[in-house]
């Protein structure tokens, strides 16, 4: 019995990692975190109906409280569901989105697909570090996946969301002939209305702490890296001092 129990509990977990239109219509904070543009030539033929939905503190916050009050769970099983929700979409280092498509008629190829959608925040733009390649091949009919974008900036190491008013998800016209003639598909989603909160908890702190290790390792690389760097520094510079002073004692 608790075998059956923990496999549906790993099965229901990996279903909602992304998150469905049925999902999305229990809650009114499921759907206030989605835009959705439908679109067809002028022939009627072909037609494409893309749907975003951008990983708000609040909307993971609805998405785990909304499972859990289904399944009746205590609060160690809702932290353990929040804590896999939130390393599935690695909301630590990306800012994620779930994409839906639907396309009917004329087959789309948006290879490569990454790019043709863009982040803007602060004016500034930014590429996928990572997305579904399945939306690579031949869509025709339905197609859903996770499109992730940097969270931190190359230069600076400063998370891009700080302080930012606004986001911007923009989709290139010439991803699909039925966007032809309309021009970019552009969303915008007003953080100052995002009030929920992910910090804090065992799930947020268990997922900073696996940030931390990734990064403690990453600097063990490059101190290591450094250090051999150093060292034939060193060893160069003592066979010179070396070299001077057996041409100045002659």
């Amino acid at each position: 019995m608790l075998i059956r129990k923990f496999t549906a509990s790993l099965i229901l977990i990996f279903a909602m990692c992304i998150p469905s239109y049925s999902a999305q219509t229990e809650d009114p904070a499921l759907k206030a975190w989605s835009h959705e543009t439908r679109a067809q030539n002028r022939e009627g033929d072909e037609e494409i109906r893309i749907k975003a939905t951008y990983y708000s503190n609040e909307y993971v916050e609805a998405l785990v409280t909304s499972e859990a009050e289904k399944n009746l769970w205590t609060a160690d099983e809702m932290e353990n569901y929040k804590y896999t929700v939130l390393k599935n979409i690695n909301l630590s280092e990306t800012i994620p989105f779930h994409i839906d498509m639907y396309v009917r008629g004329v087959p789309m190829y948006a290879q490569p697909f990454d790019k043709h959608i863009t982040l803007m925040v602060r004016g500034k733009k930014y590429q996928p570090v990572d997305y579904d390649k399945r939306f690579n091949f031949k869509i025709l009919g339905a197609r859903d996946g996770m499109v992730y974008f940097p969270r931190y900036d190359e230069k600076t190491g400063k998370d891009i969301l700080s302080d930012a008013k606004e986001l911007r998800l923009i989709f290139d016209s010439t991803i699909s002939h039925a966007l032809a003639g309309r021009g970019d598909v552009i969303w915008i989603w007003d953080l100052t209305k995002d009030r929920g909160k992910i910090a804090g908890g065992r799930a947020a702190d268990r997922l900073e702490a696996d940030r931390l290790i990734k990064r403690s390792r990453k600097i063990d690389d490059e101190r290591a890296a450094l250090q051999k760097k150093l060292d034939e520094l060193n060893k160069e510079y003592n066979e010179v001092n070396t070299r001077i002073d057996e041409l100045q004692s002659e």
